[in-house]
């Protein structure tokens, strides 16, 4: 009785969350503009040549998520490395302070953040977006790695710098695949904020021709003279959300293993 009852609660949990995403498949591909029957793919095919064209916006999308995804692993995973294995003054006085911003709203520091990409030559531009957005995946992060790298027994490091392995070669043929689940775990987080991310583009994305999927739904929904194309929009939101689902499906066992990485030692 107690695991029917923990079956049943699963199943009803599962179908919970999952009936927003269905209806929206369903209302993607039914309503008076989606065919001459009523169902069809025409709210799919006004999507398609929507502004600049619903591929150049993915394409945006695509640009930003890499390059925060590979800012973000790169940085913490030695960030993580350094504040696991090595020891330096302050050492845990700049984690603690790392992990603060996470209390600071991270609207409050787009505008510094503008003017710095501006500095920088960066304003309007993708690679920009995709730096912004890996300072805000930061936090998160390196505390993920930190605890990813203490996780593993430092005996594994030790006989691979007897075995004649420097410091960074022990790092990148050992240790790494240690950490495999944490990475995985931090480039998932950090792929599906830069994907679904807003506010950040609206403030430093001014040209159409630059915009991502968010930002392009988004105008799509403010539509002309008051009117939205609904079946467009429902369409835009199962474009937007496939991407995600099929990249958490397939890195799913190795996000759980970098959440439980950590939680025992030794």
């Amino acid at each position: 009785m107690r695991r029917a009852g923990f079956h049943v609660t699963s199943a009803a949990l599962a179908v919970l969350f999952l009936l927003p995403l269905l209806w929206t498949v369903y209302s993607s591909v039914t309503g008076r503009e989606a065919g001459d029957q009523g169902v069809g793919v025409a709210n799919y095919d006004r999507l398609a040549h929507y502004g600049s064209g619903i591929g150049l916006y993915l394409a945006n999308t695509a640009v930003v998520a890499l390059v925060a995804v590979i800012v973000t692993v790169v940085t913490t995973t030695l960030g993580g490395y350094a504040m696991a294995r090595l020891e330096f003054p302050g050492r845990n006085l700049l984690f603690l302070a790392t992990l603060a911003i996470l209390m600071v709203p991270y609207t409050t520091i787009l505008v510094p953040l503008y003017i710095l990409l501006g500095w920088l030559g960066l304003q309007n531009s993708l690679v920009g977006l995709g730096l912004v957005i890996a300072v805000l995946q930061l936090p998160f992060g390196l505390f993920m790695m930190r605890n990813s790298f203490e996780a593993l027994p430092a005996e594994i490091e030790e006989a691979a710098l007897i075995d004649g392995c420097t410091v960074t070669s022990a790092l990148w043929r050992v240790l790494l695949r240690g950490v495999a689940p944490g990475i995985v775990t931090v480039a998932l987080f950090s792929f599906l904020a830069a994907w679904n991310e807003f506010v950040a583009p609206l403030i430093f994305l001014t040209d159409g021709q630059k915009f991502t999927l968010p930002l392009a739904l988004f105008n799509l929904q403010s539509g002309n003279l008051g009117s939205v194309d609904f079946g467009a929009l429902q369409a835009g939101v199962v474009t937007s959300a496939l991407p995600c689902v099929a990249v958490f499906l397939v890195l799913q066992r190795y996000y759980v293993r970098g959440f439980t990485s950590g939680a025992l030692k030794g």
